[in-house]
């Protein structure tokens, strides 16, 4: 019961979309209906600016820190921890306070993942910045960031429960990112500091 418990109570924390939030406040737009229609920060980056995405990105992965923290906190168990974290992760990207469109999930998963393995989350961000910062790809980033999560978090000797999870949340992001990797592919896919929605 307790486990069940932390699980909804990471979906509800993860149903909160910051962006959407924040972005009625700034600006009174709902902020899926404009740039990639993505209620996220690297949207909120592009059509708000450096201030709002920042802040949307804090609070995004903020949710995520909480979500596993609650779940240490009503059941302790690693299981519990971890499904938690993938269920604010599920809340981000299909809100149920905002009908069921949300984000891609990546800045709540840096929270989970800081969460769960500090080791891992250090070393995947370190490689996410060099890759944007070399290609300004933010939607590469994000991918290489959650291909090296489940492959760190194995070489930490992290819980199996915690690495089970991460290959669960690296999947769902790719899936949840499948029109970015075409775009990479064909060489469209809208780079960091450019005006074009991605």
């Amino acid at each position: 019961m307790s486990v069940l418990i932390a699980v909804v109570i990471g979906y509800l924390l993860g149903s909160v979309s910051f962006s959407y939030i924040i972005a009625k406040k700034v600006a009174g737009i709902d902020i899926r209906q404009h740039g990639s229609g993505n209620a996220g920060a690297t949207n909120t980056l592009r059509v708000l600016g450096k201030g709002p995405g920042i802040l949307v990105l804090l609070l995004d992965a903020g949710k995520g820190i909480l979500a596993v923290l609650a779940a240490q906190w009503i059941s302790g168990s690693d299981l519990a921890m971890a499904l938690a974290g993938v269920a604010a992760i599920l809340g981000h990207n299909w809100p149920i306070f905002f009908g069921f469109r949300g984000g891609k999930g990546i800045a709540t998963a840096i929270g989970v993942i800081a969460t769960l393995s500090f080791f891992a989350f250090i070393w995947a961000v370190l490689a996410t910045v060099l890759v944007i910062f070399l290609t300004r790809y933010v939607s590469l980033g994000s991918l290489v960031f959650l291909t090296l999560m489940p492959i760190l978090m194995y070489f930490h000797d992290d819980p199996l429960s915690f690495i089970m999870i991460a290959l669960i949340v690296a999947i769902l992001g790719y899936v949840r990112h499948r029109e970015n990797i075409v775009r990479l592919i064909q060489g469209k896919e809208n780079k960091l500091g450019s005006s074009k929605p991605m």
